[in-house]
């Protein structure tokens, strides 16, 4: 058996798993004692083409990695989120002057996050190993080993689990709910000139997001499973004139689209952590899309973890991480759920589906109210 020790084994190496790593070895951890493991190769990685929303906190923690300036050069500002309800008057805009910042957040590629951080990471001297797979993981009293598919075994004090995926494909978690939802993912133009505006529409099934990318929209429509197999077998022709219907004109009219995609939606947390393993990102917790807080959460999961394990790695300092994250987390699980559940679960102009219509205009009259949304989506609870 072939065993190698280091101070701390990351299986994972997307955003999260290579965030934590590069922040640990820039706050004095010996870079070459962090194993990170991850399945592709950075080249696989690199040509992840999803879409990501980055919040401006997510920013200033790649920035901190030397990341940024790499990702900035493609990724597109958001500078006002308009939040609304589809057949209501009541909705809400937050604008970046509000808040003196260049952006509310940003939208990028997932490859070109994952090469950026690489690229940052590789002068580091951080110890890859990819491509390789975790075959199992084990805890000992005063160590955790993790054994690997072509048979080697690391072995350190601690281990994080940074590997999540997406919630069809994930083992149970503690807390768990199916929204029985398909989100369907396109690129999509318009008539209108792109600006600098990030849309989230609530309709009858589910939020629909709409964010300013190239020249085009990302978009991610939510919608129960039904209408998504109906939506994803049109033409696009058929296609265009429903998202036009769904969404209505503040963009102009929706003119082509590339080929749509799908993934099923809910909520699979696993609060707390064993003594020498604890989990991050969308291995803790994978969120419905809603305001685009998944990758957001796991970048702060990154920085809190790495501040309390450069002072130490034990198994208190993991107890310390998870009562420190504890606040955020929930928050924003909680927010996440109800708009989710406000229409995943609810039957058309239900009460809860009425209440958050009015909640959208009750917020944009209470400045405070939109100071404490704007506050969650940027920077997390602190």
């Amino acid at each position: 058996m072939n065993t190698v020790d280091f101070d701390l084994i990351i299986c994972g190496g997307g955003p999260v798993g290579q965030s934590v790593a590069g922040l640990l070895a820039r706050r004095g951890r010996d870079a070459a004692r962090i194993a990170l493991v991850d399945m592709k190769t950075p080249e696989q990685a690199a040509r992840d083409p999803r879409t990501i929303a980055l919040s401006y906190g997510s920013r200033q923690i790649l920035d901190e990695l030397g990341a940024w300036d790499a990702v900035g050069r493609s990724a597109t500002a958001i500078e006002q989120i308009h939040v609304s309800r589809r057949g209501h008057f009541g909705r809400t805009l937050l604008d970046r002057k509000d808040y003196a910042l260049p952006a509310l957040g940003y939208v990028a590629r997932y490859g070109e996050v994952n090469q950026a951080l690489a690229n940052a990471l590789t002068p580091l001297g951080i110890s890859f190993l990819r491509p390789a797979e975790v075959a199992a993981l084990a805890e000992e009293e005063d160590h955790v080993a993790v054994s690997l598919q072509d048979g080697r075994v690391l072995r350190a004090a601690l281990a994080i689990q940074a590997e999540g995926g997406v919630f069809g494909e994930q083992k149970r978690k503690s807390v768990q709910r199916d929204y029985q939802q398909l989100a369907l993912i396109a690129h999509v133009h318009a008539d209108q000139p792109v600006a600098h505006r990030a849309f989230e529409r609530f309709t009858d099934e589910g939020p629909l997001a709409l964010l300013p990318q190239d020249d085009g929209y990302a978009m991610v429509w939510c919608v129960r499973p039904a209408t998504g197999e109906r939506l994803l077998a049109l033409d696009d022709g058929v296609f265009l004139a429903a998202l036009n219907q769904a969404f209505g004109h503040r963009v102009g009219r929706f003119t082509r689209a590339s080929a749509r995609h799908s993934y099923p939606l809910g909520l699979n947390a696993n609060p707390g952590q064993t003594r020498r393993v604890v989990a991050i990102g969308n291995a803790a917790q994978t969120l419905h899309p809603v305001a685009g807080q998944g990758l957001n959460l796991g970048l702060r999961d990154a920085r809190v973890l790495a501040d309390t394990l450069a002072r130490e790695l034990s198994p208190a300092a993991l107890s310390a991480f998870e009562r420190k994250r504890g606040g955020d987390r929930g928050l924003t699980i909680r927010l996440t759920d109800l708009m989710a559940r406000a229409f995943a679960g609810s039957p058309q102009g239900s009460p809860l589906q009425a209440a958050l219509g009015l909640s959208l205009g009750a917020i944009d009259l209470l400045p405070a109210a939109r100071d404490l949304l704007a506050e969650q989506m940027m920077f997390g609870r602190r």
